[in-house]
């Protein structure tokens, strides 16, 4: 899906958190109020894993880019047949998705293989300035 393509989706919330712990709780508790104002039950087949997708980005942006980046961003979107989710930090670093899945271990080795499990797409946005970045997930509903 294209950037324009997720721009279009009917319905958005974006939410600013502090870079702490509770801001995972935070982040999922507000996908699932989001979720059932749109009208999206929180029994879809596709619903669990976004939030533990969700849960695993919130979680990285919180352990490595708080340093730099004291608040975050998550950003969440959907349309009839797409949900989409970012989480956005000013720390620099690019994290390597797709590489992710070679090494096997940790929370983006876990995102890459729920959304390329759901015939999903992840891809990094760096920020215009380079000092920051979000990775967008976007999944067919």
């Amino acid at each position: 899906m294209t950037f324009t393509r997720l721009a279009a989706l009917p319905h958005r919330h974006v939410l600013t958190l502090p870079a702490v712990p509770s801001a995972v709780r935070t982040a999922r508790e507000t996908a699932q109020q989001a979720l059932t104002e749109w009208g999206i039950s929180l029994r879809h087949p596709t619903v669990d894993p976004a939030l533990l997708i969700l849960g695993e980005l919130v979680t990285n942006s919180v352990r490595h880019a708080a340093a730099l980046s004291p608040q975050l961003t998550v950003v969440y979107a959907a349309g009839e047949d797409t949900l989409a989710l970012a989480v956005h930090d000013r720390h620099p670093h690019q994290p390597l998705l797709y590489g992710a899945i070679a090494s096997g271990t940790g929370g983006l080795a876990t995102v890459m293989e729920l959304t390329l499990g759901l015939g999903g797409t992840a891809v990094v946005r760096t920020d215009a300035d380079g000092r920051g970045k979000s990775i967008w997930i976007t999944l067919p509903l």
